[in-house]
């Protein structure tokens, strides 16, 4: 019997491929909105799939606000219809032109980016636009965000602005990776407990929208009926988080599949799965394969993957292997399209189109 996985007919597919599930893509969606309690407090970002027909699944169980990282994610989910866009990134230079562009462009969408230093007020300001803003904090990451005791001053610099417009609060908390449960919402209350009350207190602001965790922590914000959740990886999941985090109850929902391509010993398989193909910028091995579960990585290139496995001789040049990739969110970026898998067989493909690059204004 096959499983979940598999497909009945593969010659219609080529290899290396990227393989969407909707029916599991469904059941996780389904789970984003029982944790949160309601759809009207999710805000997914989109970055892991970066697909309109995976967008328009969420908009037809209510949710209408998203996040992206991308001006050609935030392209995409206009598109696709969404009402409520934040780009959950710092924009600068010409990328501030062409994000004035898309408001102009789809005027039924209300678009919003991240602001997190003064200089970036001043470079808005020399627009001449209107633009509405989330104040980025950072509580532990260190990437982006204002430190939490220096947001007042920076939104009353805000609130001193003709053309800026403050809409809340946004806080990622990515470097809580904690796999014992109890452990992660102690991490969570610790990142949370250095000023946000008396922040939100002190601006007037505790009715503003505050979007708050990634995937992993969404759940531990869902007790706190003010906060929007922005988790992500939910919807695709992949065998990393499975790994590390089995108290989350996702379900994986695309995988990649590959041919074996050369049988170079007795133990070894080459397939048709490089750097290309499947992320590999972890340190562990980028996909695990159900139907081989002791393959060990041997070789790794831009075209090619060689396992070496004690069942190579079960298996024959041409067959197809599945895998999971550890890391799925830039896996789908090195894809422009995923083939969709209904009851094992292909019934359409569907275009990443977020994963392309603007270039041009």
């Amino acid at each position: 019997m096959k499983q979940w996985f598999e497909i009945g007919q593969t010659d219609r597919l080529l290899t290396p491929a990227l393989l969407f599930y909707p029916e599991r893509i469904a059941r996780n969606i389904e789970k984003m909105i029982h944790i949160a309690g309601s759809a009207t407090r999710l805000r997914p970002h989109v970055k892991t799939y970066k697909c309109a027909e995976v967008v328009s699944m969420q908009m037809d169980k209510g949710i209408q606000k998203f996040k992206c990282a991308t001006l050609a994610e935030a392209e995409m989910l206009a598109k696709a219809g969404a009402q409520d866009i934040l780009v959950a990134y710092p924009l600068v230079g010409p990328a501030q032109l062409k994000f004035l562009e898309l408001g102009s462009n789809y005027s039924k969408a209300q678009f919003s980016v991240l602001i997190d230093h003064p200089d970036q007020i001043s470079l808005w300001e020399k627009t001449n636009k209107k633009v509405q803003v989330f104040i980025d904090i950072d509580v532990g990451m260190h990437r982006t965000g204002i430190p939490m005791r220096k947001a007042q001053n920076l939104f009353d610099q805000i609130g001193a602005s003709t053309q800026i417009s403050f809409k809340g609060w946004h806080i990622y908390d990515g470097h809580i990776h904690d796999k014992n449960t109890k452990d992660r919402k102690i991490s969570v209350t610790e990142a949370y407990s250095s000023g946000l009350e008396e922040l939100l207190t002190k601006t007037n602001t505790k009715g503003a929208e505050i979007i708050c965790g990634g995937s992993i922590t969404f759940p531990i914000h869902a007790d706190f009926p003010e906060r929007t959740l922005s988790p992500g990886t939910t919807l695709l999941w992949d065998q990393g988080y499975t790994a590390s985090f089995p108290d989350l109850p996702f379900d994986i929902a695309a995988t990649v599949a590959t041919r074996i391509i050369s049988k170079p010993g007795d133990d070894k398989l080459c397939l048709d799965l490089g750097h290309k193909a499947v992320a590999s910028e972890m340190k562990t091995a980028p996909v695990f394969f159900p139907q081989l579960p002791d393959a060990n990585i041997e070789v790794h290139s831009e075209e090619h993957l060689v396992i070496k496995t004690n069942k190579a001789e079960s298996w024959n040049i041409g067959d197809i292997l599945y895998g999971f990739p550890w890391h799925i969110c830039p896996t789908v970026a090195l894809h422009n399209q995923a083939a969709i898998i209904e009851n094992k067989e292909i019934t359409d493909f569907w275009s990443i189109e977020a994963r392309n690059r603007m270039y041009a204004l």
